[in-house]
């Protein structure tokens, strides 16, 4: 075990200067004491974070060295926990290649590389390959490298694909010549990522962010052409609605679509014709969503409208789509949440989730006839993996549970052979007999049931003794599926529980799991949260105080809620780029992802109900002057989903209010954004920190089962 830090050490924290700035809203007033933390030039520092302003660059730089000297007694571990999570990872893995008429497209890995490659080869000829993208290549002498979209034309001529260099999820677009391997000059810079190449292989439809970094339009590139004979497709008038650009699996239209979390609004290109003028579907209504497809000449789309809370498709007339034409195709059925669809020429598929647990139903459009693949394990997680073509009766999809590792299979819908295409491999070795998973239902404040899934290793004791390690978010309609993970072993392997809370706010149990978490329903997702670890403790799976919390994003604001409203439950919180304050940030338009999130959390500028309400809830505005559990904090310089001020000002906040001894860390990424570092093993050094700083404050880094 690594030596603990002696008592007699004191390590003294950074401390931040306090500049009172006073806000009224509302008729009352509150002090937000560390807003020198967001710097005035920020939007200039997403592009560039080498432009942040000195003193706050000190101060995080500051809290890193802290940090960094306070777990220097875990280099060690975090050395072994390292090497555990790399020995878990086949280095020279590759995909399942999907098929494309005369070439199948797929990814691999070079053993020790970071980065995809991106390759293809002739349809069953393995040794033809090409290789279209080195993502370790591109990566080369730079500190941050991300492969955002990534697409080849539709006569195989050309490979194109957006590029991230800060972590800011600002984009660079680029195209290849396959054949000559040559780049070609059109670079689109400061795009949103998103594209979509034209069926007549000489345009691109490609989003484009505005000054606050929020993508508002859909401009076509013709190849060969300067950006600036770039063309506006689209351009959304509404700052809080955000645009994106796709294909339909007929690849006939380019869909561009309009939404914030409750509303949408779709339009279609003619595939063939970029040029041409984008097509409504139906107009914006408020807190009705819909996704389009389409086959032959109809559309079929997934939507809420006519109250079908858990969504049902429908299908209309391709020259008449608008709502007053749409048709059941699959009715609603309350309970019975439709997660996603895909179409095939003769098959409508469909990801279903009832009761916490997801299904896949196989539709034929021919004569109507439907059946379920089924699954046997207590809780799992699925995927549709899709792919190219259009006309087949082959499905890929994924599966995997937290015993399970993952597996692809092929199925075929006619006649219900499935074949497994790929298992994913555990070099260092993995025994799903070893472990046991479990899901629970457990009773909330309020009566709810909310669903619990638990793994451990069949070895440990259930007897209250073992701690326990809980994962949440909870917002969005997010369902946190119960998937394989290999880092949380080591974990497991130390004698840890690990647990799911599916807290409302996500969408585990139906659309109505999700509204009954979000608004001025939000403390339902804290409430959950604490309902299950009570559960866990009362069960025996551990007992109060033995249980670490994660979350990250809004993951981040759920634990930093629960950890004020009960922090004697809890030994260490991991709040990885957490959503904290959510007041100032809901108060402030001009940042990135605001208006578009006033539907989920409410408008507090406009509204004092909603004010009053997320005041009561906000982490860092409910600060108490209590004891703490231990707390590492993460956060990313060019973040802009969680902006880096956020955290901090959380940490500020708690260092001058919290009254214990107790552990209370910040780590900055200062060259990744919200993801934190981007190649395959570096972001593995930072779940190592993690990691090692939870088993160091239970004292179980040398146990083992």
């Amino acid at each position: 075990m690594p030596k603990k830090i002696p008592r007699t050490t004191r390590i003294v924290p950074p401390v931040a200067k306090r500049e009172p700035r006073i806000h009224e809203r509302h008729g009352e007033q509150y002090s937000d004491d560390y807003a020198w933390l967001k710097d005035e030039n920020w939007q200039q520092v997403m592009r560039e974070p080498g432009l942040l302003r000195a003193d706050i660059r000190d101060y995080l730089e500051a809290e890193n060295a802290y940090t960094a000297a306070m777990l220097e007694p875990t280099r060690a571990l975090q050395d072994a926990l390292f090497a555990e999570f790399r020995g878990r990872i086949k280095e020279d893995d590759s995909s399942v290649p999907a098929r494309d008429g005369d070439f199948e497209y797929y990814e691999r890995y070079r053993e020790g590389g970071q980065h995809p490659l991106v390759c293809r080869r002739r349809s069953g000829d393995p040794a033809s390959e090409q290789i279209l993208l080195d993502g370790d290549a591109r990566a080369e002498g730079r500190s941050y490298f991300h492969i955002g979209d990534g697409g080849h034309s539709n006569a195989h001529a050309r490979y194109a694909w957006s590029e991230d260099l800060s972590g800011s999820e600002f984009f660079t677009l680029r195209v290849k010549d396959i054949a000559t391997g040559a780049l070609l000059p059109d670079v689109i810079e400061h795009c949103a990522g998103a594209f979509e190449c034209a069926a007549d292989d000489a345009h691109i439809l490609y989003t484009m962010l505005d000054e606050s970094h929020r993508p508002c339009k859909v401009l076509c590139h013709r190849l060969g052409f300067p950006g600036s004979d770039d063309v506006v497709v689209y351009d959304e008038p509404d700052a809080g609605f955000f645009t994106g650009v796709s294909l339909t699996e007929s690849r006939r239209f380019v869909l561009i679509d309009s939404h914030d979390h409750v509303t949408s609004e779709v339009r279609l290109i003619d595939a063939a014709a970029p040029t041409s003028p984008p097509r409504l579907v139906a107009p914006r209504e408020p807190e009705v969503q819909y996704d389009v497809s389409h086959h032959g000449e109809r559309l079929i789309i997934l939507t809420n409208a006519d109250g079908a809370q858990d969504f049902k498709l429908v299908h209309t007339p391709l020259t008449t789509p608008s709502r007053e034409h749409w048709r059941d195709l699959v009715p609603h059925r309350p309970g019975v949440l439709i997660v996603g669809f895909e179409v095939y020429a003769h098959w409508l598929v469909r990801l279903e989730r009832e009761n916490a647990l997801p299904r896949i139903v196989v539709h034929d459009l021919d004569n109507g006839e439907e059946h379920i693949i089924a699954f046997d394990e207590e809780a799992y997680a699925l995927g549709l993996a899709g792919g190219y073509e259009f006309d087949t009766d082959t499905l890929r999809f994924t599966y995997s549970s937290m015993t399970t590792p993952a597996e692809v299979f092929d199925y075929d819908m006619r006649t219900r052979e499935r074949v497994l295409r790929k298992v994913q491999e555990v070099p260092s070795g993995h025994d799903p007999a070893h472990y046991v998973t479990r899901r629970l239902m457990v009773t909330s404040h309020d009566g709810e049931q909310v669903p619990v899934s638990v793994l451990h290793h069949k070895n440990t004791a259930l007897d209250g003794s073992a701690p326990l390690l809980l994962y949440g978010y909870g917002s969005y309609g997010h369902a946190m599926p119960a998937s394989f993970g290999t880092v949380r072993l080591s974990v497991v392997d130390r004698g840890f529980v690990f647990a799911i809370a599916h807290v409302r706010g996500g969408m585990e149990r139906g659309y109505r799991w999700y509204t009954a978490g979000k608004l001025m329903h939000k403390k339902n997702t804290f409430m959950d949260f604490i309902a299950v670890a009570a559960h866990l403790v009362q069960e025996g799976f551990t007992r109060a105080g033995q249980i670490a919390i994660q979350g990250g994003s809004a993951g981040g604001m759920l634990v930093g809620a629960v950890a004020n409203m009960r922090p004697e439950l809890f030994k260490a919180v991991v709040a990885e780029v957490p959503f904290v304050d959510v007041l100032n940030t809901m108060c402030d338009a001009s940042l990135p992802l605001t208006p578009p999130e006033w539907p989920e959390w409410g408008n507090p500028i406009e509204s004092e109900a909603a004010y009053r309400y997320i005041a009561s809830y906000s982490p860092l505005d409910n600060v108490a002057h209590q004891a703490y559990p231990h707390m590492i904090v993460t956060a990313g310089l060019s973040d802009p989903r969680v902006t880096y001020w956020e955290p901090a000002k959380w940490v500020a906040t708690l260092r001058a209010r919290k009254r214990d001894e107790h552990l209370l860390l910040l780590h900055t990424n200062m060259e990744a954004g919200h993801g934190g570092a981007a190649g395959r093993f570096e972001r593995l050094r930072e779940s190592a920190m993690v990691y090692a700083f939870v088993l160091e404050v239970f004292g179980n880094a040398d146990a083992a089962n």
